[in-house]
């Protein structure tokens, strides 16, 4: 609920962190994923937003020359997020390889320790052996596929399956030596499974049966013969695994309570594995240790530990991250000095969320640093390690640090609030960055999109404590104006908002600061990155008050200063930023539109439903309700809800477990039954707290912004829904818009027709192609045939269509021209559904050889160009404002670089084939519009 800190790179790294694959060996290499892409264009949509992709997981060859990693993106299919492997060679960066491919997500790269083959792990379903053909499978498998170890030829070719086990990998993996893998899985299915499994009509789970629940283990699987060997025999279920580089060790952390997530009453526990004598010892048992990510030095002599470390440590809740370090020989353990009171960064886009590296003589960490990291290189010296900060070009804003064997490279991410998350992998020279280069390209279409400028903002909070935030300006801001206002409060409630890239669908500023809006995200008391008292003051009680007050002094600071104006304020969330979102709404009527998703707003019943109800509700509120039900009255903002004056839209997951569905039903009700505000609830089927589901993610932004242009923006259209946007109906409502002189089509200027110009995408360009009376009033001998004013003028050359221009121009006083080669890209691409082309008279879609066959046909109908319709007689693209026959009638005229003519666009007597390139239309099918320049 209130443990999601959404920044969208955080976001990439769940998504690609979920298991989903590769095809096995000896079968037939699976179709590439349709990958999905926004377009390009000058105006920001959802789309832009939620298929972005993302980059995480790098890890280094051994010999340092290459890299993998994993790329995230939307499939256009299965309408989710799925992950794939690359690899890019360091001497080539722009060059990423795909390695693997298919409808299943492939993830969790690793090198061999001899860089001969790597391993990944997938969902993606492995080849029938004879057994399971003979329908011979082991009791206990489920018809669906697991997660299990492949391997795959680094530099390429079809991957093979290497484990087979009922319910998967489900701990992770490491290579120990060249032949071996060691990885954690739950031991097969009991005799008393296999018994209740037999009645497949019997769903029932019974909640949290610890005596039944199958212990996750060690097993080691010898990678030639595909023998699997049982490590370790314990009694509870291994969550994380990390082995030595050596292969000689495995550090493990065991869960030993189902139930540890909801009180935080048995502690995880943390073991050393002898892999070679199968002795195993319990380290860090101190039980003021939280126990958090692993990493192995790289001589093996020892290990680095993160413990989340707080004044109250039975529970695991706000925290700062300290680093602790295991001598194997001495059995001893000593607590790093980071000489950096807020400790380790809690953000990273490391597989498992270590904010630090291991070197041959330290590590690298990202410390944390308010409303960024602190990047610093930590060596060894003596009993301790020695600081000091990194320099170079981007070391004030890195996120997922991966160094190379040798030390003397990294690969990280970088990012502001403005500029998009880029991977660059560059030389570390003691504590210097240097050369930055790309791995790999991502999101290039977002260069096309205006952003949102953007800082780090301060102001005094509660308790007269100065409070951080990021602020989004408005696109096209006007210093002295005053602007609406969105806040965005982020989750956890220890996350928090950094100066970094963070679009994503549960927060998306620049769709707002493209409506003209001020975005404010507030890190309140409680944010994780600015030390443990900022993290704790919002414990045993003051859970609401500090934050409340922090959020309403920021917007009252940028009131203040002129920016913003007081009368149109909203403000959003999900998770804990929905919590506060309904707070806030209860507190004060001065927000005019909210959106709360995945929020609560009484704890009663969450204290028994959500899956860390007890330890949260505990260390947040002071107590259980059963020992203080008034507390928890009290506490709930649900009991003053009958002071809501504010259009509130709820978003709910129905099988969320971190905020139960019953939160929103609640709030809605409430709100319904009150009746003194709007309100809507929008649920998710099948979705849990975090939507994955591209219809669900877009839904979500596009009600959002509907309901903020609504209530906030005032800018909502009253939609006809009966309306069809791409029906006849539609389009002639758009025609009746064009402008007219008598039934001719553009604007009479000076006893000259103009072809008139409407906005579309970054260019002021004609709403028709030149109709033939416009072009006449330029060309007198040109021959207009009754009744054919407003068919596109054709058979032009491309120097008429320059000379028209220059006329037009002088006749106006406005610069008119021919659309560039470079503008023809983004004009001709937003034609949409079927267009005056040869298709449309064939009734399929035409190839080449058709093509030619149909010609004599269409000579039959005599005429000069036959096929040519009126302009505006097909549906048009755009938003606003239409445009007609962008991929029909006549093909245009653009200019290339070098001066010359092109033709673009669709025309009549030829198919709507993405493949041809230029447009080869016979001279009678000809014409061209104009771009408007200024005026």
């Amino acid at each position: 609920m209130r443990r999601f800190a959404y920044l969208s790179l955080a976001l990439f790294l769940l998504t690609s962190l979920r298991a989903e694959p590769p095809q096995p060996a000896r079968e037939k290499e699976p179709k590439p994923a349709k990958e999905a892409t926004a377009a390009g264009h000058d105006k920001w949509t959802p789309d832009d937003v939620l298929l972005q992709a993302g980059a995480s997981q790098f890890q280094f060859a051994p010999d340092g020359h290459s890299v993998v990693w994993v790329k995230t993106a939307m499939d256009k299919d299965k309408g989710e997020r799925l992950s794939h492997v690359f690899r890019t060679d360091l001497g080539d960066a722009k060059k990423a390889v795909q390695l693997t491919r298919g409808t299943e997500s492939c993830f969790a790269p690793r090198w061999s320790p001899d860089g001969k083959l790597l391993a990944f792990l997938s969902d993606r379903a492995a080849p029938k052996t004879k057994e399971k053909a003979r329908g011979k499978s082991r009791k206990g498998d489920d018809d669906e596929a697991k997660t299990q170890v492949w391997l795959l030829d680094p530099t390429g070719g079809e991957p093979w399956v290497l484990t087979d086990f009922p319910r998967g990998v489900t701990a992770g993996y490491q290579w120990a030596g060249a032949d071996t893998i060691v990885f954690a899985s739950p031991e097969e299915a009991t005799h008393r499974e296999n018994t209740l499994k037999d009645d497949k009509k019997d769903t029932s789970v019974v909640v949290e049966d610890e005596k039944h629940e199958p212990p996750q283990r060690l097993f080691k699987v010898d990678v030639k013969s595909k023998k699997t060997t049982r490590l370790s025999h314990n009694a509870d279920r291994i969550e994380t695994l990390v082995v030595s580089p050596d292969g000689k060790y495995a550090v493990t952390v065991n869960a030993e309570s189902l139930r540890y997530t909801y009180d935080h009453k048995v502690k995880p526990a943390a073991f050393l594995h002898d892999l070679e004598t199968g002795s195993a010892r319990r380290v860090f048992d101190d039980a003021k240790f939280n126990l958090g990510a692993v990493r192995w030095a790289p001589d093996s002599k020892g290990f680095y530990v993160v413990n989340q470390h707080s004044n109250t440590p039975q529970y695991n809740e706000a925290v700062i991250l300290e680093l602790h370090y295991y001598d194997v020989a001495a059995k001893t353990q000593t607590r790093v000095d980071l000489d950096w009171p807020n400790g380790l960064a809690t953000e990273s886009l490391n597989e498992d969320g270590a904010a630090f590296e291991p070197t041959a003589d330290g590590f690298v960490a990202l410390l944390a640093a308010g409303s960024h990291h602190q990047a610093a290189r930590f060596v060894r010296a003596g009993d301790g390690w020695k600081r000091a900060l990194l320099v170079g070009k981007h070391v004030n804003h890195l996120h997922g640090v991966t160094v190379a064997p040798d030390g003397k490279s990294l690969v990280y991410a970088h990012s502001t609030a403005s500029t998009p998350t880029q991977w660059y992998h560059a030389a570390l020279a003691g504590t210097h960055v240097s050369k930055p280069a790309t791995v790999a390209e991502l999101n290039e279409n977002l260069a096309k999109l205006p952003r949102a400028k953007t800082e780090v903002v301060k102001w005094q909070g509660a308790q007269d404590e100065e409070v951080e935030g990021v602020l989004y300006y408005p696109h096209g801001y006007k210093a002295g104006e005053k602007y609406p206002l969105v806040v965005m409060i982020h989750g956890g409630p220890f996350g928090a908002d950094h100066d970094a890239w963070a679009e994503s669908w549960a927060y998306a500023p620049n769709l707002y600061s493209q409506r003209g809006a001020f975005v404010l995200r507030p890190n309140y008391h409680g944010s994780s990155n600015y030390g443990l008292k900022w993290a704790e003051s919002i414990a045993a009680g003051k859970y609401y008050d500090l934050p409340l007050v922090d959020i309403e002094r920021g917007v009252d600071a940028l009131i203040e200063k002129g920016l913003v104006d007081p009368n149109r304020l909203g403000t959003l969330g999900w998770s804990n930023g929905a919590i506060l979102t309904t707070a806030l709404i209860a507190r004060t009527t001065r927000f005019k539109a909210a959106a709360p998703g995945a929020g609560g707003a009484e704890w009663v019943a969450d204290w028994g439903t959500c899956e860390f109800g007890d330890s949260f509700d505990r260390y947040y509120f002071g107590k259980s309700p059963l020992e203080d039900p008034q507390l928890y009255l009290k506490m709930a903002p649900l009991y003053q809800f009958d002071k809501v004056r504010t259009p509130t839209l709820i978003f709910q997951g129905e099988v969320d477990r971190v905020v139960p569905v019953h939160h929103a039903w609640t709030q809605y009700r409430a709100l319904q039954q009150v009746g003194k505000a709007d309100v809507r609830l929008v649920l998710f089927p099948g979705e849990k707290h975090s939507l994955k589901k591209l219809v669900h993610q877009r839904r979500k932004l596009e009600e959002e912004l509907a309901w903020f242009d609504k209530y906030l923006f005032k800018t909502a259209k009253d939609d006809n829904e009966a309306l069809k946007t791409d029906s006849p109906l539609a389009r002639a409502l758009q025609l009746k818009k064009a402008q007219h002189d008598g039934s001719r089509y553009g604007v009479k200027e000076k006893d000259v027709l103009v072809p008139e110009t409407v906005k579309h995408g970054s260019l002021q360009v004609g709403r028709f192609e030149v109709t033939r009376a416009q072009f006449a009033a330029f060309d007198q001998a040109y021959r207009v045939d009754a009744g054919t004013d407003n068919y596109p003028a054709n058979g032009i050359a491309f120097e008429q269509a320059q000379a028209y221009c220059a006329w037009l121009s002088k006749q106006t006083g406005r610069t008119y021209r021919l659309p560039t080669e470079a503008e023809a890209e983004e004009l001709y691409e937003k034609a949409e559904g079927m267009e005056n082309t040869l298709d449309y008279w064939a009734g399929y879609a035409v190839n080449p050889e058709d093509a030619r066959h149909l010609q004599g046909k269409i000579k039959e109908l005599g005429g000069k160009a036959p096929l040519l319709r009126e302009v505006g007689s097909f549906h048009g693209a755009g938003e606003e404002e239409m445009v007609f026959d962008l991929g029909g009638n006549v093909a245009e005229w653009v200019t290339k670089k070098d001066g010359k003519g092109l033709l673009q666009g669709g025309s009549a007597d030829r198919p709507a084939d993405v493949k041809q390139g230029e447009n080869k239309a016979a001279a009678e099918y000809q014409g061209f519009r104009v771009v408007k320049e200024n005026g």
